[in-house]
């Protein structure tokens, strides 16, 4: 048996080596930064050739037509049906590029029934860039043949109303740099016009 006073050995803590490993990223979950001066030049790049693209391409004129009055409608019996008439329109071309607009001629043609009476073709001009032009046209018949429908007429003028087609057309060339890009535009219109008082009562137009 020890003693109070004798000292106690003990055995060595044995030492151990510690190993530091680096630090592994998978290649599946690697995180890639952008660099952010190459990523805004990339994509104030893309900004500005889409918007360079939609400035230039070129695109067709609108046109409305923004008056129309009945001058005169006349129905003649004997010796056979025939229609005398006259129309005053004034039509708005607005040109949407930023290119100014020659365009050749303006092309009016009015219908009845799905049939044309006739038309009238106006002087061409030029329409500034993001701007609007208007063009009077008058057009004029006198004697026109409805044997072919004149039943209808008869109907419609029992009516006090009688519907008219008009189609309104344009070509010409847009100005993009050096460039003549060919363009038109078409518009259709149904107007009613009330016989006893000689006014259009309604019009309905839709482009083409």
């Amino acid at each position: 048996m020890t003693s109070k006073h004798e000292p106690v050995w003990y055995a060595p803590i044995p030492s151990e080596n510690v190993v530091v490993l680096p630090v592994y990223n998978h290649p599946g979950r690697r995180r890639r930064y952008c660099n952010l001066s190459p990523c805004l030049y990339t994509t104030a790049t893309i900004i500005l050739f889409s918007l360079l693209i939609y400035l230039i391409y070129p695109s067709d004129p609108t046109l409305q037509l923004s008056r129309i009055r009945l001058n005169h409608i006349k129905v003649n019996s004997s010796p056979k049906p025939t229609l005398d008439l006259s129309f005053s329109l004034t039509i708005k071309v607005y040109n949407r590029d930023f290119f100014s607009l020659d365009y050749d001629s303006l092309l009016v043609s009015v219908g009845y029934r799905g049939r044309e009476l006739g038309l009238v073709r106006s002087e061409g001009g030029k329409v500034r860039a993001r701007g609007s032009s208007y063009v009077d046209a008058t057009l004029v018949l006198d004697g026109l043949e409805v044997i072919h429908d004149v039943i209808y007429l008869i109907e419609d003028l029992s009516k006090g109303i009688i519907p008219f087609d008009t189609v309104t057309q344009v070509k010409g060339d847009l100005g993009v740099l050096f460039f003549e890009i060919p363009i038109k535009a078409r518009v259709s219109c149904e107007v009613y016009v009330n016989t006893n008082n000689q006014t259009v009562v309604r019009q309905d137009c839709y482009p083409e």
